[in-house]
């Protein structure tokens, strides 16, 4: 995610409603629904799906903060060599001495 909204929170509310009200903000001012969320790894220890949203821990991220966006697409897979045309070879380059 490279932009993002960074949200506070210091409530005494459970981490799942925290994202949950910062999902709901996002959406209401920027239209569109936030895929990804960091928090401090003090705040959650591995990522968990909440609200709709994949929220993972990030050291670059303050306690009681919430950086929250649209990730990146799933990076795509990676062609299969098996079912790959074959197409010229190059030839290997002879060095004479």
């Amino acid at each position: 995610m490279e932009t993002g909204m960074l949200w506070y929170d210091d409530t005494k509310k459970e981490l799942s409603e925290k994202v949950a009200h910062a999902v709901a903000y996002y959406q209401a001012k920027y239209g569109a629904a936030p895929t990804l969320c960091f928090v401090n790894p003090l705040m959650l220890r591995q990522s968990e799906l909440m609200n709709g949203v994949q929220v993972r821990p990030a050291r670059t991220v303050l306690v009681n903060h919430f950086w929250v966006g649209v990730g990146e697409a799933a990076p795509a897979q990676a062609p299969d060599p098996a079912k790959r045309k074959a197409g010229p070879r190059k030839k290997k380059m002879e060095v004479n001495a």
